[in-house]
Parts: C-alpha cells; sequence; structure tokens
C-alpha cells in the first residue's frame, strides 16, 4: 500500500506500524527496541541513539516509492550504510535459514527425485546472496564510511552500480517457478507457506536493492562530484 503523505517525527510510533506493519522490520534493523508506549518517532530514534531522518527517508521511501527531499540533506550514507548492513545480519543469519527449514519441513517424502534439487538451488542461492552481501561488507559499506568521514579513498560508487545486476532475484524465480509448476505434495499447506517466505523474501530483498540503487548511490555519487 502506497501513502499519501508521508510520516513525520511528531506521529507515534505504534501508528507508524497499525498503518503498515511491514514497516517492524526497519524497526528492527534500525535495532530499535520493542515496547514503544505512547512514544513518537522521533522519542524512539532519539532514545536508541538513532537518527530519526535516516529513519524516516527509509520508511517513508519503502511506503511511497518516494524520496523525501526535505530529509535527504540531513541524513549520513553512513546511516543507510547501517541499515543496509543489520539487513544483511537479518538475512544471513534468521531469514534465508528460517526459509530453508520451512521447505525442508514442506518436501514431500515421494519427491526424492526433485527434493534434492530444490534444496541444491536454495543453497546455490544463499551462496549468492552472501557473495553480494561480503563485497559489500569488505569494499562498498567500509568506502561510504570512509567517505562520509572526509577520508580520502580510491574506489568509486560508480564501481558497485555497474555490477549491481539482477542475478539474485532471478535466481530465486526460478526456485519459485519450479516448486509451482513442478512440485505436488500431500502437505501443501506447508509448502505454500515456504512459499510465502519465499515471495516476502524476494520483495524485501527488492526493496533491498531500491534502497542502495535509490538512496545510497545517489548520495555517495554528490559527494564524490562535490570533492
Amino acid at each position: 500500500m502506497k501513502i499519501n503523505r508521508l510520516f513525520t517525527a511528531e506521529d507515534s510510533v505504534v501508528d507508524l506500524i497499525e498503518y503498515d506493519y511491514n514497516v517492524l522490520t526497519v524497526l528492527s534493523r534500525f535495532s530499535l527496541p520493542l515496547g514503544f508506549g505512547h512514544k513518537t518517532i522521533a522519542e524512539l530514534c532519539e532514545d536508541s541513539g538513532i537518527n530519526t531522518e535516516a529513519f524516516l527517508l527509509v520508511v517513508n521511501f519503502l511506503l511511497s516509492g518516494e524520496i523525501d527531499q526535505l530529509t535527504l540533506p540531513y541524513v549520513s550514507p553512513a546511516d543507510v550504510a547501517y541499515f543496509l548492513h543489520n539487513s544483511h545480519e537479518y538475512y544471513l543469519s534468521y531469514k534465508l535459514p528460517h526459509i530453508r527449514a520451512n521447505l525442508l519441513t514442506a518436501l514431500d517424502e515421494g519427491h526424492s527425485d526433485i527434493n534434492p534439487i530444490i534444496i541444491k538451488f536454495f543453497d546455490d542461492y544463499t551462496s549468492l546472496v552472501k557473495q553480494h552481501f561480503s563485497y559489500e561488507e569488505g569494499v562498498v559499506f567500509p568506502y561510504v564510511r570512509a567517505l562520509a568521514s572526509g577520508t580520502p579513498t580510491d574506489y568509486s560508487i560508480d564501481v558497485f552500480r555497474r555490477q549491481h545486476d539482477d542475478e539474485i532475484e532471478e535466481k530465486l524465480s526460478e526456485l519459485k517457478n519450479i516448486i509451482l509448476r513442478y512440485y505436488s505434495t500431500s502437505m501443501p499447506f506447508k509448502m505454500y507457506d515456504a512459499l510465502v517466505d519465499i515471495y516476502n523474501c524476494e520483495q524485501d530483498l527488492k526493496s533491498h536493492a531500491q534502497i542502495e540503487n535509490d538512496i545510497l548511490v545517489p548520495m555517495i555519487s554528490r559527494i564524490e562530484h562535490c570533492r
């Protein structure tokens, strides 16, 4: 659902969640604790040492698909990198292992031929995600932090932009097609549940890439241009 207004620092955290519960993942990746009480977004962020404008920039972008140009000048690219880094932790330590466990539970014993293919497909996909994240953690994010602190470096964000392709998304689409088109099971509710997880993960990773492409990369490009 796209919002027709932007949330502000004075809006209630609970009202934000009630509007779209999917923002719970944003709260978790900014390391914002539960137990909101009647706090506003500003109060929660300030109590947790999080840049309120960075939180609003990400939340409003994910809800509306638009970048708040008034908030943008008050956000450091390091704050965006912090959110993206925490997202990597979420995918690798929780979400992808959770999906794999659901897939294993949903596999029908009568399909000994295709079951190993499905798991291998998912494991190959996970390896691809890890490889992608590893480059960002080892090269891109340190560069972002260095640039934000004024430390000179020879890297250019254009290198990242040119190699930021859709291979991860395509791999997950292939896995979905294998299950949707060719997998029958006596326990469909389990496989449907696993598929919902896969679809949610796909959409989540797409939003993750949009934050990188539409917010982080332009922010860094502007800094590079000014220097």
